[in-house]
């Protein structure tokens, strides 16, 4: 798992051993996928976005995930922290399975769960926001599943 500056520039790196090794919580929450589909009341494990960033002085507004395979999503930093978002790595009590993300992907229960990167790889700080993949080719830049906000436009 790696940090980044919106240059690129490593800030911080955990290899796969040193990430486990940090504080973990488990999550339970409801996902939503934009294709209508919810499922409630699942049960996580993983490393909070507020571990990873403690003590780093920055002056970002938002984050890009990035995931094997070049896939980008973009968040805003205030939906990342205060509790609001993870890196998980365990699904009900087993390793995540890689067709689910495995072995780690972004948890981000209130937005839509294409915010919840698969395979994630790190965190690209930035003072701006810009589109991920799905962003670029016409899904909404925010992704509120209460406000049904799946499409540019929502």
């Amino acid at each position: 798992m790696t940090l980044e500056d919106e240059m690129g520039v490593e800030l911080r790196r955990w290899s796969w051993e040193s990430f486990q090794g940090l504080a973990s919580d488990e999550i339970r929450a409801d996902i939503h996928c934009v294709t209508k589909w919810s499922k409630l009341d699942t049960t996580w494990e993983g490393v909070s976005i507020d571990t990873l960033l403690d003590g780093l002085d920055h002056k970002a507004t938002h984050a890009m995930a990035f995931s094997e395979g070049d896939y980008l999503t973009n968040l805003p930093l205030e939906d990342l922290l205060d509790g609001k978002a993870w890196v998980v790595f365990a699904y009900d009590g087993l390793p995540l399975e890689p067709e689910h993300g495995g072995p780690a992907r972004l948890l981000v229960p209130h937005l839509y769960f294409w915010k919840s990167a698969k395979w994630v790889r790190g965190l690209r700080l930035m003072d701006h926001d810009e589109p991920g993949f799905w962003e670029s080719y016409g899904y909404h830049i925010y992704g509120d599943p209460w406000r049904e906000q799946r499409y540019a436009g929502d």
